[in-house]
């Protein structure tokens, strides 16, 4: 459930732009984006079926997987876009941000604390089916 409401959260600015001769931030949000909006809207839908699928631990584990190959994918394509942006290839609020600092918020380490959740649960899964499995050997 950390994991859903942590990801929603990523809609808001996950990067800021400071150009070179302005004195105020140009935020790109998840929104102006929509790989990145469909990145944040699957992340937290695929958590959220995932929490229904207890009864299937080796499907659940799998899914976790992916839900952290779908984060890390998040910060590869923000970077991705930082760095076409930051080149002044294309204009964020109608301005060309050529040579701009740029500043993560704290809303973009979200998928980060997704990632670590995720792999905690998968463990965690894994460890509770080889315990089941042990226990049927026994009957």
């Amino acid at each position: 459930m950390v994991v859903v409401l942590g990801t929603l959260l990523c809609f808001f600015a996950p990067v800021q732009f400071l150009p070179p001769t302005g004195t105020e931030y140009i935020a790109l949000t998840t929104f102006q984006k929509w790989p990145l909006a469909v990145l944040t809207i699957a992340v937290p839908v695929i958590a959220l079926v995932n929490i229904f699928l207890f009864k299937r631990r080796l499907l659940q584990a799998r899914i976790n997987v992916v839900n952290v190959v779908l984060c890390l994918g998040y910060y590869a394509l923000l970077a991705l876009y930082i760095a076409y942006i930051v080149k002044g290839n294309e204009p964020i609020h109608g301005m060309l941000l050529e040579d701009a600092d740029w500043y993560l918020n704290v809303w973009a380490g979200i998928p980060l604390i997704n990632v670590v959740l995720s792999l905690m649960a998968t463990r965690r899964i894994l460890k509770d089916e080889a315990l089941v499995r042990a226990a049927d050997r026994l009957r």
